[in-house]
């Protein structure tokens, strides 16, 4: 009895050795494991866990969109992994400061320059006030532009004509169509005609061709005409422009018309260069501009400025005031002046 007694408590005592190892070998593991997980590699996404660094980023901060304010702050965290999204998500600003900077030197300053208008040949004389624009100066008949028409003929006798120049000294005139005409503002203007022939002249006007003349028509002089083709041929196609030519007189002259006084006058422009566009006389309060008439002259009804200061303007703009010239009915009076060549 005393045998059996004691096999029992051998047995349980060798049972629980057997399993207190185990148990003891698990609680090792738990607390090996417990002290890995809190380690600070355990949360860095590297490679030993096998989860990528976008993975990482993701999970960090899940509904911020590429681009916002929180990719300014990104690369003040330590992790690496941040690191490589936020050089993504910065890439496109210097290209959008690189598409500004062009864009800002494409509409240079100086363009203000370009079209700022040039000055008139007033200013350039210095006589105020500036003269009207050359558009309007120039009426009908402009410079540089070439008109279409037909030549025909007429006998000038000695030259003297609607526009009241009297004789000419060569017979090398013409009479300009009514339209073109425009109330007396051809007058004096140099034209040169070229034929269809190859042939050309440069002839003055100094008259008139009345209706039906059509726009674009000129009656030369028999003389004229002769150098473009032979007087059978009696209408001829031509083209015709405005000249400014060397070969005018040095100085223009002034001539007051018949009948002038200081109560009533008639002022006329004579060997003037360039078209006359307006003629005005000094007054107490400034410039005033007379009319003109289809014969040629400009009047001033009641005196004003008759035997005074004149100013002369041409259809460039050109403006050149004339002293002393007294009112002295049909005497043509030199001046010093004339227009510039154009």
């Amino acid at each position: 009895m005393k045998a059996t007694k004691h096999a029992a408590p051998q047995w349980n005592r060798g049972r629980g050795l057997v399993m207190g190892i185990p148990l003891a070998l698990v609680a090792v593991g738990v607390l090996v494991c417990l002290a890995f997980a809190l380690t600070p590699g355990g949360k860095s996404g590297g490679a030993d866990t096998g989860i990528p660094a976008a993975a990482s980023v993701a999970a960090t901060e899940p509904g911020t969109p590429a681009g916002t304010p929180s990719d300014a702050t990104a690369p003040a965290t330590p992790t690496p992994s941040t690191a490589a999204p936020m050089t993504t998500s910065l890439a496109p600003s210097p290209s959008a400061t690189g598409t500004r900077s062009p864009s800002a030197t494409a509409t240079p300053r100086p363009s203000a320059t370009t079209t700022a208008p040039s000055p008139s040949p007033s200013a350039a004389t210095g006589n105020a006030p500036a003269a009207p624009a050359q558009a309007s100066l120039a009426g009908r008949i402009k410079p540089g532009t070439s008109y279409q028409g037909v030549a025909t003929s007429y006998d000038a006798a000695d030259g003297n004509g609607a526009c009241s120049f009297g004789p000419s000294a060569d017979l090398m005139i013409a009479a300009m169509n009514h339209t073109d005409y425009e109330t007396s503002s051809a007058c004096g203007a140099y034209v040169l005609v070229h034929a269809a022939n190859g042939a050309s002249i440069t002839v003055r006007i100094v008259n008139e061709c009345p209706l039906p003349c059509a726009p674009g028509q000129l009656d030369l002089s028999h003389e004229a005409f002769g150098k473009l083709a032979d007087l059978s041929v009696g209408r001829l196609p031509i083209t015709w422009s405005l000249l400014s030519p060397a070969t005018a007189p040095a100085t223009m002259s002034v001539r007051y018309k018949s009948g002038s006084s200081q109560w009533w006058c008639g002022i006329q422009v004579i060997g003037h260069r360039n078209p006359v566009a307006a003629l005005e006389v000094r007054t107490g309060g400034g410039w005033r501009q007379l009319s003109r008439t289809d014969y040629n002259y400009f009047l001033s009804p009641d005196g004003t400025g008759c035997g005074g200061t004149i100013r002369i303007t041409d259809l460039y703009g050109e403006q050149l005031t004339v002293d002393g010239i007294a009112v002295k009915p049909d005497v043509v009076q030199p001046t010093q002046v004339q227009f510039a060549r154009h």
